[in-house]
Order: structure tokens, then sequence, then C-alpha cells
């Protein structure tokens, strides 16, 4: 399952990597058109990913101890979306050896500062900033 997981999170990453880069070439992102911005869809579709954010955030929160490390991954999770996650969860899966169970990366509490978490922090502000 662990392999499984790497995988699965390789390639939600690749993926929104590659997507975001794409959609960016193409069109900034606050020049989003106000019809397109304003749509009743757009809107319920931020709410669900907005909201799936936090969810998954929750399970952060329980796993990080330290509370400028939950701070931090807040700010990287609701300014990166997907890309911070699968980048949180493929450093859980990258610590633990493959005949690890999925329950001990699931539960396992992470105590002490996350560089990457903070990295990605200030990665999303610049990237706002820079959009």
């Amino acid at each position: 399952m662990i392999l499984f997981l790497r995988l699965f999170f390789l390639l939600v990453l690749a993926s929104m990597l590659a997507v975001t880069g794409w959609a960016s070439s193409l069109c900034p992102l606050f020049s989003v058109p106000r019809e397109v911005a304003t749509h009743p869809w757009f809107i319920a579709t931020l709410f669900d990913a907005y909201w799936g954010f936090l969810t998954f955030y929750v399970w952060v929160f329980f796993q990080q101890t330290a509370w400028h490390a939950r701070l931090v991954w807040l700010i990287a999770i609701l300014l990166l979306g997907n890309i911070a996650m699968a980048i949180y969860c493929l450093n859980a899966l990258f610590r633990v050896p493959l005949p690890t169970p999925l329950s001990e990366v699931l539960t396992t509490r992470r105590p002490g500062p996350s560089w990457l978490g903070a990295f990605l922090a200030v990665a999303g502000i610049g990237v706002l900033f820079i959009a």
C-alpha cells in the first residue's frame, strides 16, 4: 500500500504542477474573466476545493504537534492546495520503509518545526504576489 500511495501522490503532484504551469502560461491567475469568477459553478467548485483542503488539514493538525508547523502547513495548503497536500503525503510516505503498515503513517505524530511546510508557505505567498 505504501508503494501504491507513493506512486499515486507522485502522479497527483506531477499532474498538478503540469496543469498549473500550463494554465499559468496561457492566462495569469487573477485575469480570470468576471463572468467565470462570478459563475455559480465556479464559486461552488472553490467552496468544494477549500472545504476539501480544510478537511485534509484536520489530519495535518493532528499529526503536527508544534503550533508553528501547524500554521505554516495551513498557509501552504490554503495557497498551494493539492500541490502542498501531495508533498505532505509524499513526505510522510517516504519517511517509512515499504513494509510499514499504513496505519503507522496515518497516526504518527510529528513534533518540532516543519521546514518543508515553511518553505511551501513562503512559496505559496510568493506565487500569490507574482500571480
